[in-house]
């Protein structure tokens, strides 16, 4: 008799049936597809209601384009895969909705402000003109406010600096933790306040009139903590490491400060001190109060009435007339180039700056 076992052959019926792991997906064109339809019934909707503000018709299609997804994904994807197309959708909406104003506001003030922007326009200052007629320019507002921002970036940065310095490396205790108060109070105070201290105290106590170093000091109180905040970051940043390795070598402190972590922040902070400087750029209240404005040229920002490009705008705007808004926009456009020069520059810098690193 032979020994050998044979083995049971498998029934068919007890296999088990394969299981497909993957789900139902919605296209990758629905999501364009169901905004395109949501923006043509909410322009319906809009239009049948007698709804006159597109702004209207952009919301009722937002909350149909939300809705929509929201539907559509349960029925294909299931609830789980849904919501997390709920939360993108509104990710988006929220994006198109801060970008529009933005987008809005730029086409505004180039559509208007291109009018008048020439060579001339920015060669030339007011003079005698009267501002209820065409003709002028900004070039005593262009000079008044270059010197004016350099002026308070010469007095901010460095305090700025030196003080963002003493918070990370030497400052503990009391002090710091009152210096680190003051800090953030001054980060909040309103610019009508930094202007009306130096009024108080540089003009009606010490008896100095008007001029544009009056006004770059109230712009400097405005950029201090903006530039003591952002260079504080940037140290912390800075590895603990390298300033450790420096000391064991024998190197004193305050060189380590200078030689390593200094660099090493080095984009951070000039990104921090071009963000500053463009913040405090647009700053019309302190001005007023100090500067007071000038329709000619002033070069010397320490004697005399000078002239700033948001200064300018609000005069402009203030004469009422066809001209004075046609040069009030220009002049708008001309400060919202300068502001972009600065933070492009800022980004430029920052990316030069930043550490390499290896694969």
């Amino acid at each position: 008799m032979s020994n050998t076992v044979t083995a049971p052959r498998p029934v068919a019926d007890s296999a088990p049936l394969p299981v497909s792991l993957r789900q139902p997906r919605l296209p990758r064109w629905a999501p364009a597809a169901l905004a395109l339809a949501a923006v043509a019934v909410g322009c319906g909707i809009g239009l049948l209601a007698g709804l006159e503000s597109r702004i209207q018709w952009g919301l009722i299609a937002a909350l149909l384009f939300v809705l929509g997804t929201f539907a559509l994904a349960a029925a294909v994807e299931g609830t789980r895969q849904a919501k997390d197309r709920l939360a993108t959708s509104l990710v988006w909406i929220c994006f198109i909705l801060a970008v529009v104003p933005l987008a809005s506001l730029i086409w505004e003030t180039v559509a208007r402000g291109i009018k008048v922007l020439d060579g001339y326009f920015l060669s030339h200052s007011m003079g005698t003109l009267p501002d209820a007629l065409p003709g002028g320019g900004i070039y005593h507002a262009i000079i008044g406010t270059l010197e004016q921002v350099g002026l308070a970036a010469l007095i901010a940065a460095p305090i700025g600096l030196l003080t963002a310095i003493y918070l990370v490396e030497y400052g503990r205790g009391k002090l710091a933790k009152a210096v680190t108060f003051f800090v953030d109070v001054m980060t909040g105070i309103p610019s009508i306040v930094a202007g009306l201290f130096i009024l108080s105290v540089w003009i009606l106590i010490l008896g100095f009139g008007p001029s544009g170093f009056a006004g770059a000091m109230a712009l400097a109180i405005l950029m201090m903590p903006v530039v003591v905040r952002s260079t504080e970051e940037m140290l912390k940043l800075v590895p603990n490491e390298l300033r450790e390795a420096s000391l064991a070598l024998g190197v004193p402190k305050w060189r380590t400060i200078l030689k390593v972590v200094l660099p090493t922040s080095i984009g951070g902070i000039t990104t921090g001190l071009m963000l500053a400087v463009a913040r405090i750029t647009g700053e019309t209240a302190p001005v007023l109060l100090l500067v007071w404005g000038a329709k000619t040229i002033n070069n010397n920002p320490f004697e005399g009435a000078q002239q700033s490009l948001p200064l300018y705008v609000f005069q402009q705007w203030q004469q009422g007339s066809e001209a004075s808004y046609d040069r009030a926009w220009a002049a708008a456009l001309v400060l919202i180039a300068f502001v972009m020069i600065l933070n492009l520059v800022a980004r430029g810098i920052a990316r030069w700056k930043a550490p390499k690193t290896g694969r």
